[in-house]
């Protein structure tokens, strides 16, 4: 049985969407930007703001908005259809203050498949915490047990792709023209060899 690993922001969710859309915009209503613009992931210099400023905005939203946010509807279908027929983890990079929201987002909404939940901290400076598994990439080679990345950053997949795991990109406006659809429906599968 093959392993699937799921990055959960931006992969299981819509994190820069619903914080650019429901945080960030009505903080800056004279911004003439849509997501679609966000060409840069972290989109600081898109939107001419510090990436700390940045990073604080983003973790307003996540200590406060994180448990609401919806799965992707097309992961979630793809779950419905094909989640029993793998194995399934998560690996995000998350701040360590904030992974216990996102574990619980991802059991609450994913659980039924994804059986580990694990992460790889997204410093910040007032944070000191033991310094191993610094990227997914250290996790992987540590892990050995991964057949597949499912991942929107494109250095991540890269990555997993020199470490023998299969890389999907998730598509995202700053990393791909594709459709999230295309990629679940069509890459994944048919890697996996699924019945469309």
């Amino acid at each position: 049985m093959k392993t699937i690993v799921w990055d959960v922001d931006d992969v299981l969710n819509n994190l820069m969407h619903d914080w650019f859309e429901s945080w960030w915009l009505p903080a800056h209503p004279q911004s003439t930007l849509g997501y679609q613009q966000l060409k840069k992931n972290p989109p600081h210099t898109v939107l001419n703001i510090s990436i700390e400023e940045y990073l604080e905005s983003l973790d307003d939203f996540r200590s406060s908005s994180f448990s609401s946010m919806k799965p992707v509807p097309e992961v979630m279908e793809w779950f419905h259809k094909y989640g029993e027929n793998y194995r399934h983890i998560a690996l995000t990079a998350t701040p360590i203050r904030f992974a216990d929201l996102s574990a619980s987002w991802v059991i609450k909404h994913f659980g039924k498949w994804i059986r580990s939940f694990n992460f790889v901290p997204s410093h910040r400076r007032e944070e000191v915490i033991p310094d191993y598994d610094r990227t997914k990439q250290d996790f992987l080679v540590w892990w050995r047990k991964a057949d597949i990345l499912v991942d929107d950053n494109e250095n991540n997949t890269l990555a997993a792709q020199s470490v023998g795991v299969f890389p999907v990109l998730m598509p995202r406006p700053w990393n791909s023209k594709h459709t999230i659809k295309a990629v679940t429906c069509e890459q994944l599968n048919n890697w996996l060899r699924c019945d469309s």
